[in-house]
């Protein structure tokens, strides 16, 4: 008889599991909500648990429906969002959350002709956003002044599906509607791989007609197949040895997951042995999940947690558009990741007499007086709870020395 030989890998045991509402990491989660007809997204604290008043303030200045959403990696508290009214625009959260509706963004970008349904930020450098839209075209913004600083024309003859950096930023990936895969060179502007010949393997999926949405770990490298309207996420490990692609196991739940999205290494619990987390789109509501490597011992694991991406940048805009190109700033978790203090984004308005200036970056005066009112809103807001709660304390010393007396 022939002996099945296993495979030895750390990570044949991950097990997936829905997290309790007491297992949070600070900072935010955005969810989309009025896809079919606002123009609005929510904007929650992570350890924000249970339902969700109707009433609960909203990032809102689109005008048509929001399609997609996108977390600085360089910044916790700015986001990218992009709609049918084929505007991109970038958005400040306030260091704890939304308290008022926010519907004055930092920059709206815009350029294309038709609804913008793909934006993605630059990996390693600082202020750089593509952006997709129905119009086939990618543009790739300088955010920091809100110009287009590259267009890719008449590369897609269809609809862009997705659009990915490499991990450097130095190429993106494409698919398209025609079916094939391109892999760019962005600022020289050519196609430099196209309709790969053969697969390296191929893995035959049991689920349904829906769009399977995969997520890459290149410090595990372990790849996470989640279906939208399926209700498992698959993963698999992926070496330099044939077959390469190695399936490790599943989670499975009863719900549908109708979007997925996914923690940055840096938000996970290294204490927990917690290597991946998932934030679950159902109809009514969003649910973490969480892939975990069972391990007896309390000490920090260094094989599961290499020195992985940081948030700081390695290049600014200016650099990588003038062609230099920078890895990412990598981080140790071993103590656990402590945040930055988070910097304000600005647009930095150009001089209109170089002839460089655009409209778009003109709008910025405006927007930023309207942040600073915001601010100040908050300010005497926060000046009043004070002030009546020093007259509360000082109330209550007075009862106090009446029963002394």
């Amino acid at each position: 008889m022939m002996r099945r030989v296993v495979r030895q890998s750390k990570f044949r045991h991950v097990f997936g599991a829905a997290v309790k509402n007491d297992q949070f990491n600070p900072k935010f989660v955005a969810i989309i909500i009025e896809a079919s007809g606002g123009g609005a997204f929510l904007v929650l604290p992570l350890h924000k648990t249970g339902r969700i008043d109707k009433s609960y303030p909203t990032v809102c200045g689109h005008t048509g429906p929001v399609l997609d959403i996108d977390w600085c990696p360089h910044n916790d508290q700015v986001i990218a969002s992009s709609s049918e009214d084929c505007t991109v625009m970038v958005w400040q959260i306030p260091e704890n959350g939304l308290v008022t509706a926010l519907s004055e963004p930092v920059v709206v970008l815009e350029g294309h002709s038709k609804r913008v349904g793909i934006i993605t930020w630059h990996p390693t450098a600082r202020n750089v956003l593509l952006s997709a839209g129905c119009d086939n075209q990618i543009y790739i913004w300088n955010v920091g002044t809100g110009e287009a600083m590259i267009s890719l024309e008449d590369m897609h003859p269809d609809v862009i599906f997705n659009v990915c950096w490499n991990r450097n930023g130095s190429l993106i990936c494409t698919s398209c509607k025609d079916k094939a895969i391109r892999v760019i060179d962005p600022r020289k502007e050519t196609i430099i791989a196209q309709n790969m010949e053969e697969p390296m393997t191929v893995h035959e999926m049991d689920t349904s007609n829906g769009v399977l949405l995969p997520f890459y770990d290149p410090d595990t490298n372990v790849v996470y197949l989640c279906g939208k309207g399926d209700s498992t996420i698959r993963y698999f490990e992926i070496t330099d040895e044939s077959p390469y692609v190695h399936y490790l196991s599943a989670y499975s739940s009863k719900e549908p997951q109708r979007g997925m999205g996914y923690m940055p290494k840096r938000g996970l619990d290294v204490n927990k042995c917690e290597i991946a987390r998932f934030f679950k789109l159902h109809e009514r509501k969003c649910e973490p999940i969480v892939m975990t490597v069972p391990r007896k011992s309390d000490l920090f694991q260094d094989d599961l947690y290499p020195d992985t991406a940081g948030p700081d940048p390695a290049l600014e805009a200016e650099d990588w558009f003038e062609g230099k190109n920078g890895d990412p700033i990598p981080i140790s978790l071993k103590n656990g990741y402590v945040p930055n203090k988070s910097r304000e984004f600005k647009v930095v308005k150009k001089n209109f007499l170089d002839g460089k200036g655009t409209k778009k970056s003109e709008n910025s005066s405006p927007k930023s007086e309207a942040k600073l009112e915001e601010i100040l809103k908050e300010i005497k807001s926060l000046k009043d709870l004070v002030s009546s709660q020093e007259k509360r304390i000082i109330k209550l010393e007075e009862q106090m020395s009446k029963i002394a007396i």
